[in-house]
C-alpha cells in the first residue's frame, strides 16, 4: 500500500553535494527545513533529486533517486569537519544515508523550469510520473482536476510557489496566460467550514489579486459531481478571456470548450 510522503524529492543545486550523494551515499537537509516544509511527511523511504541549472543537460529534471537506509542528526561541522570555521558550523542537519544512486530510464521534467523546494509523493506516483506536476500528492480533489487539465493539454503548474511582499503562497494550480495569470483553487469542505480558514483565504486572495492573479475556486461537490458541466467550462472560458495559454510560442493557445467531452491528439503531456 502506498503511503503519502514515502518519496521525497529534494533540490540538488550544488555539484559537491551531488558528489557526496553519488560517491559517499549521503545527503543533508537542515532540521529547520524539515520542520518548516515536511512536518508529518517525514521520514521518507526514498529520496530523489531535482537538479537545477548548475547541472547543464540534467537541469530542471529528476534523473536520480535512491533508497534511504538510515537517518542521523548531526551538526554541520560533523558532516564537513574540514569546514569547522563555517558560519553555519553549529547548524543541525539530518544526514540521510543512501544506497547507491539509481538513474531513471527517462527523466521527470519540469515544463516551465520552475522553482521547487521539496515534493513529497507516493512511490506509485513517482514511478508513473512524466513531468514534475504528476508528482504532487496534496489532495484527491487536486488529482481529479489535474487529470482533466492534462487531458485538455492545459499547461498548469501545481503547488506553484508565489512570493508577495515577503509572504509565500502555494497555488493549487497556476496557469500563465497571454494577458494574465490564473490561480485555480480546489477547496475541501473541512478547511472552509470554519471562520479562521475563510479569513486566511480572504487575505491571501486579496494579496494575489493585487499582484495580478485571477482566481477561480471550486468546492468538493463541484469537482466531484460537476467537473465537466461547470468546472472545466469555467476554467476554459477564463483562460480564453485571458488570451489563451502562454506556451512560449508566437501564438498563445486558446482551448476549445467543445473538446471537454472529447479527446485531444497526443501532444505536450504524452510520451
Amino acid at each position: 500500500m502506498s503511503l503519502r510522503g514515502e518519496v521525497l524529492v529534494a533540490i540538488m543545486n550544488d555539484r559537491r553535494d551531488f558528489s557526496f550523494a553519488r560517491d559517499q551515499h549521503w545527503y543533508r537537509i537542515p532540521v529547520t527545513s524539515v520542520e518548516k516544509w515536511l512536518k508529518q511527511r517525514w521520514p521518507p523511504r526514498w529520496l530523489a533529486f531535482y537538479h537545477t541549472k548548475e547541472f547543464g543537460r540534467d537541469a530542471h529534471a529528476i534523473n536520480y533517486y535512491s533508497q534511504v537506509i538510515d537517518i542521523r542528526k548531526l551538526y554541520r561541522w560533523q558532516l564537513l569537519p574540514e569546514e569547522t570555521g563555517h558560519e553555519h558550523a553549529n547548524r543541525l542537519y539530518y544526514q540521510l544515508l543512501l544506497e547507491p544512486l539509481r538513474k531513471l530510464p527517462q527523466p521527470i521534467l519540469s515544463r516551465r523550469l520552475r522553482r521547487i523546494t521539496f515534493i513529497c509523493t507516493t512511490q506509485e506516483k513517482f514511478i508513473n510520473a512524466v513531468e514534475i506536476n504528476d508528482l504532487y500528492d496534496e489532495s484527491p480533489l487536486e488529482d481529479l482536476l489535474w487529470a482533466e487539465l492534462k487531458r485538455l493539454q492545459i499547461q498548469a503548474e501545481r503547488q506553484e510557489l508565489v512570493t508577495i511582499q515577503q509572504q509565500n503562497y502555494f497555488l493549487d494550480f497556476a496557469v500563465y496566460c497571454a494577458n494574465g495569470k490564473l490561480n485555480i483553487e480546489t477547496d475541501g469542505d473541512t478547511w472552509h467550514s470554519n471562520p479562521e480558514g475563510a479569513a486566511q483565504d480572504n487575505f491571501r486572495d486579496n494579496s494575489l489579486e493585487i499582484a495580478g492573479w485571477k482566481l477561480l475556486r471550486f468546492n468538493t461537490h463541484q469537482i466531484r459531481e460537476e467537473r465537466k458541466e461547470y468546472c472545466l467550462p469555467t476554467v476554459v472560458r477564463t483562460i480564453n478571456s485571458l488570451g489563451g495559454v502562454d506556451e512560449g510560442k508566437p501564438v498563445p493557445r486558446k482551448i476549445d470548450v467543445n473538446a471537454i467531452e472529447g479527446t485531444y491528439q497526443p501532444g505536450l503531456f504524452d510520451t
